[in-house]
């Protein structure tokens, strides 16, 4: 059906105006004052931001690990993500040693299928660079439309991958106009401080993060930017969480390198105190990289103040806490890594970051869409508000205050790590391609509606670091 919002006030990575919005086909038809059309739904969203669609670049819906499976699947999940603001997410598609690319990612499409009521696209896992990958790679690219690929130098006899493969993935990428992702840890000493802190007889979820120091972060970093730069290739770091992380992504975009980065909400607000909670409540904030001292948040907001990075993940991968982080009672490596915040992300970022003036409003729409858009081959079809891209949009209240809490969030885990944070501003309708997913904040989707998207090659449209201007 064609719609009309009007009233509200659209705010894109460069822009805040008042307009009202002509949605035809899915898409935006039109932009201006006093629209009229024959038989148009009108939408007032008086009082609120009109936002591009948040894009979450890192989601893990779905997937196994430690000998169980992530609680939230592609329904729940990307439910969840639309009550948050979120129109689009990038799932990872883990691979296995040995298997052709295509079964893994076929086994993805079946998880998403009929299940995902918003817009998806994968990442693809390298563990290896055989000639059969090698080979494989092009045909990735070309048919599924998959132009990023994932790199773990964390998760020693599980995921890692040694540096000659990050190092080849990172020619052949340069080559396929791909965008090579790390996570940036050395596993070989957490792997040697893991097993000395067991042997010590530490156990608790504390020593989790104590056994993943910052400077284990900072190191790999380094190392994968220096690769890259040997590579004369691209690079994106997920999930930064420390000063030390940043200090080494700054220096290598000081020297012209291709390298971005990604922080996540989680990161901003909590600390690595709550891995301390009695009663092993603290496994509830077990993930990989941990949660550090408190005064790296503020390195992390002037960072995405200062362009030093650039996009806010969720790394969405919740368990519960009952019967899977419990895995773990008396073995802090057995509790399963990661948390639940594909919901919460675009709210905290607004709230603690507009709100409290750490980022400005247009910066906030650039972080948590507009970049990452453009970083994963999906500008402008998604990202922005523009004539012709995707009607993917978010009204949202700047003024509403909430309490985040388990009782009332849409993820199908069973704790929230956020529970009893206040934040000002909240998600009241969602559209994604121009229908409702969510209206006045009740859920109106439909499992099955979101589509598989095919993604641009990486450069196709061209970001300059200096002014960080886009250019087609």
């Amino acid at each position: 059906m064609t719609k009309i919002i009007k009233n509200g006030t659209i705010v894109t990575a460069t822009d805040t105006y008042e307009a009202d919005l002509l949605i035809k086909d899915g898409k935006i038809a039109m932009i201006g004052q006093h629209l009229e059309e024959k038989g148009a739904e009108v939408i007032d969203a008086k009082g609120c931001y009109v936002f591009p669609g948040g894009i979450d670049p890192h989601t893990h819906l779905d997937m196994p690990f430690g000998g169980t499976v992530t609680k939230d699947d592609f329904e729940s999940g990307t439910i969840a993500a639309a009550f948050g603001g979120t129109t689009t997410i990038i799932d990872f598609c883990l691979t296995n040693k040995g298997e052709p690319l295509k079964k893994a990612i076929e086994t993805w499409h079946n998880k998403a299928k009929g299940k995902a009521v918003i817009d998806y696209g994968f990442h693809l896992m390298i563990s290896e660079i055989t000639d059969d990958v090698l080979e494989e790679l092009p045909k990735v690219i070309a048919e599924e439309g998959i132009t990023s690929f994932k790199v773990f130098m964390a998760y020693k006899n599980v995921f890692q991958a040694d540096d000659g493969t990050l190092y080849r993935t990172l020619v052949a990428a340069k080559e396929l106009g791909a965008l090579v992702m790390v996570h940036a840890e050395n596993g070989d000493v957490i792997d040697y401080l893991t097993k000395k802190a067991l042997a010590e007889g530490n156990t608790e979820p504390i020593y989790h993060a104590l056994t993943r120091p910052p400077e284990v972060e900072g190191e790999a970093t380094g190392r994968a930017c220096q690769l890259t730069e040997l590579a004369g290739s691209q690079l994106y770091v997920v999930h930064v969480t420390c000063a030390q992380a940043v200090e080494k992504i700054a220096q290598a975009r000081n020297k012209g390198l291709d390298v971005w980065g990604e922080t996540c909400p989680q990161y901003l607000v909590l600390d690595q105190s709550y891995l301390e909670k009695p009663d092993f409540e603290g496994a509830k904030y077990v993930w990989s990289p941990p949660l550090r001292e408190k005064w790296h948040q503020e390195v992390l907001w002037n960072a995405l103040k200062n362009g030093q990075l650039q996009t806010l993940g969720s790394d969405q991968c919740s368990f519960d806490f009952k019967g899977q982080k419990e895995l773990g009672r008396g073995d802090f490596t057995k509790i399963p890594n990661g948390g639940p915040m594909i919901e919460d992300r675009v709210s905290i970022l607004f709230s603690e970051g507009v709100k409290k003036g750490r980022i400005t409003l247009n910066q906030f729409v650039d972080i948590m869409s507009t970049r990452i858009a453009k970083l994963f081959g999906l500008f402008p079809k998604k990202g922005t508000i523009a004539v012709g891209s995707d009607a993917d949009l978010v009204i949202f209240d700047p003024d509403i205050e909430r309490v985040i809490s388990a009782e009332t969030h849409h993820m199908a885990v069973d704790y929230n790590a956020f529970e009893g944070m206040k934040v000002t501003g909240e998600p009241v309708s969602v559209l994604c391609r121009g229908e409702f997913v969510v209206r006045d904040k009740q859920f109106v989707g439909k499992p099955g509606y979101g589509q598989y998207l095919k993604r641009a090659k990486y450069g196709t449209s061209k970001i300059s670091k200096q002014n960080e201007k886009l250019t087609i």
